[in-house]
């Protein structure tokens, strides 16, 4: 019978007070061998419970090795197609004229699966050296002069440090990678040395394992003598920082909806409160993330003397009213090109057009996106991101 514990309490208090184990039996009126176990026991320290191991052999006997054969040989079966517990138990009785329950059955293979389970490839959390970058975009809503619009996020992380960077963009184009990266970099003072990527898109297109960048990000990275890493299809775990950071600022800095009057305005907002994040303090390291970053900085390579300019250059002749296709696109690029049947050099991200003859210049505009018609007298530049 187990001495509840108040009365084991009291079986010591009165022990430590020098009280003879006779009197503590009669006073508590328990038997003296407990009051012997409980004065004696030095250690009250909660243990771990012990297995209760249920007999399994009974039942099983002379049908063990039958079972471990075929358990063994489902280890060379698809996993979706092994004995289940179930289907040993069926088979032991038409096959076998098995006389026992399901109960000992189910306990031998789940023994027998626990000591051949083989070890599983787990998972470790990736360690990422300093002057590592992840890109990823995303999607979120800001209103632009007054109108609510639907802009893709462009997320620049570095997972050593955990410093993020994010800029709107109209587009996920090769050339609106290399313009934020390259807005990124002239902004921290530095190239990363390693950009991680999901996928190609924007930048490339993947065929089997092999990913065909476009010219434009291959020149952008010999530019900046940067590498790029392509992680494996549906595997966002291969790049969970900047997975987190997709959604961390969208909650962040984006909510509510920010307001700028023009998208330049609202990426000088977006990146100003990510220079804010810097003050704060590393989750795992303990460190300031500004500390962090400058080691970042300091691992990374330096910069070109000049930009690069993420432009593609494209000749089309105009044809009926002056207009032209990019893309599919109808273009008007402008009055000085709507009487000349000449080649016409677009550039898709400055807004610039230009012709192989001496022309009067034309001034760059606002960058446009989309495949509808654009009006002449509303705004004459080449199709854009």
């Amino acid at each position: 019978m187990t001495v509840p514990m108040s009365v084991q309490e009291n079986i010591r208090t009165l022990d430590s007070h020098g009280i003879a184990g006779r009197e503590i039996a009669r006073r508590l009126g328990v038997s003296r061998d407990a009051v012997v176990e409980y004065t004696g026991q030095r250690d009250y320290s909660p243990r771990p419970p012990a297995p209760i191991v249920r007999p399994a052999g009974s039942a099983m006997t002379g049908f063990e090795t039958t079972v471990e054969t075929w358990l063994s040989e489902d280890q060379r079966r698809p996993r979706k197609q092994r004995h289940t517990a179930k289907r040993v138990f069926d088979r032991l009785v038409v096959e076998r004229s098995f006389t026992g329950s399901y109960s000992p059955v189910q306990r031998f293979v789940k023994k027998w699966n626990d000591q051949h389970r083989q070890a599983g490839e787990g998972f470790t959390e990736l360690v990422w050296p300093a002057g590592t970058a992840q890109v990823d975009f995303g999607q979120a809503e800001a209103i632009i002069g007054g109108l609510r619009q639907v802009v893709h996020i462009f997320v620049v992380t570095f997972p050593f440090s955990n410093m993020r960077f994010v800029q709107a963009y109209r587009g996920e184009t090769s050339e609106c990678v290399c313009h934020v990266l390259r807005t990124v970099f002239e902004h921290i003072g530095a190239a990363p040395r390693h950009l991680v990527f999901d996928n190609a898109t924007g930048i490339g297109r993947r065929v089997g394992q092999k990913v065909v960048e476009t010219k434009l990000f291959s020149a952008f990275k010999l530019h900046y003598r940067s590498e790029s890493r392509y992680c494996n299809p549906y595997s966002g775990n291969e790049k969970g920082n900047v997975e987190n950071a997709v959604g961390f600022l969208r909650r962040n800095l984006m909510v509510p909806e920010p307001e700028a009057a023009t998208l330049q305005g609202l990426n000088n907002v977006l990146l100003t409160r990510c220079m804010a994040l810097a003050e704060a303090t590393h989750y795992r390291k303990g460190l300031p993330i500004s500390e962090l970053f400058a080691q970042d900085v300091a691992a990374s390579l330096a910069l070109p003397g000049v930009g690069f300019d993420p432009v593609r250059y494209e000749s089309r002749t105009p044809i009926r009213r002056g207009t032209c296709s990019l893309t599919g696109t109808p273009t008007r690029p402008g009055r000085p090109f709507t009487a000349a049947l000449s080649p016409l050099g677009c550039a898709t991200t400055s807004s610039r057009s230009s012709t192989s003859r001496p022309r009067p210049s034309v001034p760059s505009r606002e960058r446009l996106v989309g495949r509808r018609r654009q009006s002449s007298n509303r705004r004459r530049c080449c199709r854009c991101w």
